[in-house]
């Protein structure tokens, strides 16, 4: 026997099977006990949502001999007739290869004649906007006055281009996206059923990739099952097959966003590629982890909407910190501009790198939300005291005349080495210099412990915590800071709070000596 897919498998044969629909489940049980059956009805919704599968289960209750609650017995003659595809009382159409005038005539024809056997004659049109204008006027005055027999079910993805006289003569029903936690749900119960072993991790990206629509989800883990066929599945497995980035990668993304560390996130797009991954899936997923970090950067309250691990949780809730709102909803905006073009793009990867390096860069672009970045960009450096300042002219001739009168080179200006005056102002403006690193140094340094080296003329500073960093970029970083602003040498030590290579140093605690949460305003 062939085999048969996991969405025609398991499609519900009655309304109880039904995910998701309930307002619409409970409405037409409610109409089939009470005998108050209407002649047309107009199922709206996106793919795989189960509109179609409502209204062959209808076309049964309808006709059942043993109706029980609304549900169909199953076991008449009438309803194994139905299920095996050879009523004559149940006709589907599909609108779009059937949509001329002459396929409307055919079925007004149809209709004068009643049923065999049965109650009612129900006719199933799929995908009803594909209809013509000619059609659709055939087909309005068989609609609004129809035999007592006739029952009309009209079934839409685009109920926007059916016309207004066809939706005012039927009963409207929405269905809606089915919630990823009812999905996973479903694919978890099936899952039992079919004796495969999945991590629920695995089902639930899946139900979400899914987007809304169950069959989709079904298509989906069919792939999945098939590829590792007698695996376990889990969430690599999944990852893989779909095309899809794990989370962290994201996170690592944002990070050299702002950090605005180019090369880096080339290169990172570049390994992405290399595994295979998808870059419309990869952008769309990057979307979907912005939404997030802007729910949260809102709110707080928005984390129990959000589908995370409590691990990812508090590391997003640190890249919240990186960066304001106005500027995620830009890069929001680029890269949802981005996924409506790769749709027809030959060249994904150009246009890509061309959007991470927008990101990066906002003077590239011209719009409101990217000047607004810009300012924003400026305003901190203002606060944090760093201004464009001319070169007087006799810096331009010295710079301009590195050669003495005979011939040598004048040698070059000598910095001396920090001095306790100099480590003691350090201190005093340890929060004026932070601010002029970037994003990411600022952030780690933050609530930082200074201890001052004697025998080193420098100080050690003492992160909060153990974040992903390394300690001698950071180092550099600060001392170069430190040479440019205080004219000084410094030697800098950065140390973790489970690694610190100076516990049994006599050193001086100077974390006392200035208030590190007070931001310093000109």
């Amino acid at each position: 026997m062939s085999y048969t897919a996991l969405y025609r498998k398991f499609r519900p044969s009655e309304f109880s099977d039904v995910k998701g629909q309930d307002h619409i489940v409970t409405t037409l049980k409610n109409q089939i006990s009470a005998d108050r059956i209407g002649h047309a009805y107009l199922f709206c919704g996106t793919r795989g949502t189960g509109k179609t599968t409502i209204a062959k289960i209808f076309a049964r209750a309808v006709n059942c001999e043993h109706p029980v609650d609304g549900e169909p017995c199953g076991e008449c003659a009438s309803c194994r007739a139905i299920m095996s595809g050879t009523s004559m009382n149940v006709i589907e159409i599909d609108a779009a290869s059937n949509n001329g005038v002459d396929n409307i005539r055919e079925i007004r024809e149809e209709v004068t004649y009643s049923p065999t056997e049965g109650k009612y004659k129900v006719y199933i049109i799929d995908e009803v906007h594909m209809l013509s204008i000619g059609a659709f006027n055939a087909l309005l005055k068989t609609l609004e006055e129809p035999p007592s027999y006739v029952i009309f079910i009209l079934a839409t993805t685009e109920a926007h281009k059916i016309p207004i006289t066809i939706l005012s003569r039927c009963q409207r029903y929405d269905f809606r996206r089915i919630t990823t936690e009812t999905i996973a749900a479903r694919l978890q119960e099936l899952m039992e059923q079919e004796q495969v072993e999945a991590e629920e991790r695995a089902l639930t990206y899946v139900a979400k990739a899914g987007d809304g629509s169950m069959r989709d989800a079904l298509s989906l883990l069919d792939q999945c099952i098939a590829f590792y066929l007698g695996q376990k599945l889990t969430y690599d497995h999944v990852l893989e097959v779909l095309g899809a980035v794990d989370v962290e990668v994201f996170g690592d993304f944002f990070r050299k966003i702002c950090e605005q560390n180019v090369t880096v996130i080339i290169r990172r797009l570049e390994e992405i590629i290399l595994q295979g991954r998808e870059l419309s899936q990869f952008v769309t997923d990057f979307i979907w982890y912005l939404r997030n970090l802007l729910m949260l950067k809102s709110d707080p309250g928005m984390e129990e909407m959000l589908d995370v691990s409590g691990e990812h949780l508090l590391r997003m809730k640190e890249e919240t910190e990186l960066t304001d709102m106005d500027t995620l909803m830009r890069y929001i905006r680029v890269f949802s501009e981005l996924s409506g073009q790769l749709r027809y793009a030959t060249q994904k990867r150009v246009l890509v790198e061309i959007a991470l390096i927008k990101l990066c860069k906002p003077e590239m672009e011209q719009n409101y939300d990217s000047i607004l970045q810009r300012l924003t960009q400026l305003e901190q450096k203002m606060e944090a005291g760093i201004v464009a300042r001319v070169p007087q002219a006799a810096e331009l001739s010295s710079q301009s005349a590195p050669d003495t009168g005979n011939g040598a080179r004048k040698p070059e200006k000598i910095i001396p080495s920090a001095l306790p005056e100099d480590i003691r102002l350090f201190i005093s403006r340890f929060e004026e210099l932070r601010k002029k690193l970037s994003n990411w140094s600022q952030f780690v340094l933050k609530d930082a412990q200074l201890r001052e080296l004697p025998e080193h003329a420098g100080v050690q500073i003492i992160l909060c915590k153990n974040h992903a960093v390394d300690e001698k970029d950071l180092a550099g970083e600060m001392e170069r800071m430190i040479q440019k602003v205080l004219n000084v040498k410094m030697k800098i030590l950065i140390s973790t709070p489970d690694d610190d290579p100076h516990s049994e140093d006599p050193v001086i605690d100077l974390s006392g000596l200035v208030d590190m949460k007070i931001d310093i305003e000109e």
